[in-house]
């Protein structure tokens, strides 16, 4: 888990909600994948918040050799198909498939703005909509071997929320003006 405002990262015992391991971040940490052996974190750097992916090894930390410049330096969340990142741009309305080296292979036109997307069963799920005025988000799917997916709205997200994973049951998010995290199950 990640602080924005504290610039550290947490590793929670998810039983127990106590943190394990805390770390400063070199920067901004937006969001975070697990690709296997190591976590890749899309950080803000700079007083311009540059975007990076920088890989992270669970008690060893940020390597410096192995961090990538987001195209155009923006980029928020992450997924992981198993062999590729897929980075989101907010307000550029795409994911984009990455290789580990940040060499663009692919651009998914999602139609709004993005605030987190995950990977289950082959499928992408992303939460789309607008930030501005009352917020207003949908979760939708894609099938991202699609030649021209069709990103389908599936549910309307009551609330203002932010990023997106799966457990394997169940999704989560979090509900920012709330402070909370979020639990719900795949919608039909």
């Amino acid at each position: 888990m990640g602080s924005r405002d504290l610039r550290r990262v947490y590793r929670i015992d998810v039983k127990t909600w106590i943190v394990s391991e805390e770390t400063a971040a070199p920067g901004i940490p937006w969001a975070a994948v697990s690709t296997g052996g190591a976590l890749r974190f899309t950080l803000g750097e700079g007083s311009d918040d540059d975007r990076y992916i920088r890989r992270y090894v669970t008690g060893r930390g940020f390597s410096e050799g192995e961090k990538i410049a987001c195209p155009e330096f923006t980029g928020s969340y992450l997924s992981y198909d198993g062999s590729n990142l897929y980075l989101s741009q907010w307000y550029k309305y795409r994911i984009l498939k990455l290789d580990l080296d940040g060499k663009i292979l692919r651009e998914i036109p999602i139609g709004a703005e993005i605030c987190g997307h995950v990977f289950v069963d082959g499928s992408i799920y992303v939460l789309r909509g607008t930030e501005q005025g009352n917020e207003d988000w949908r979760i939708a799917r894609l099938d991202p071997r699609d030649e021209t997916p069709d990103v389908q709205d599936l549910a309307r997200v009551p609330f203002p929320c932010r990023s997106l994973t799966f457990d394997g049951t169940n999704f989560w998010t979090n509900h920012r003006a709330a402070n909370e995290t979020v639990s719900f199950a795949p919608p039909d």
